[in-house]
């Protein structure tokens, strides 16, 4: 299983978006989304919805344990 950081850029990255704008559309700072892609920090439960929300796709699929949309 591909590990949850490198994972969530490749989301990101393959819908086009800064680290910037994501931080912005999900209501946190983007130092602290620029954390989740470096592996410093895990995000939380709330942020993790907020995540998949966004991307309209499953927690299961957000943390790598489902193919992708």
């Amino acid at each position: 299983m591909k590990k949850f950081s490198e994972h969530l850029k490749n989301i990101r990255k393959s819908n086009k978006l800064t680290q910037k704008q994501l931080a912005k559309e999900i209501g946190i700072a983007e130092c602290v989304y620029q954390r989740y892609e470096r592996d410093v920090c895990k995000p939380s439960f709330e942020t993790l919805i907020a995540l998949a929300d966004y991307f309209n796709i499953t927690l299961d699929e957000l943390v790598g344990r489902s193919p992708d949309k």
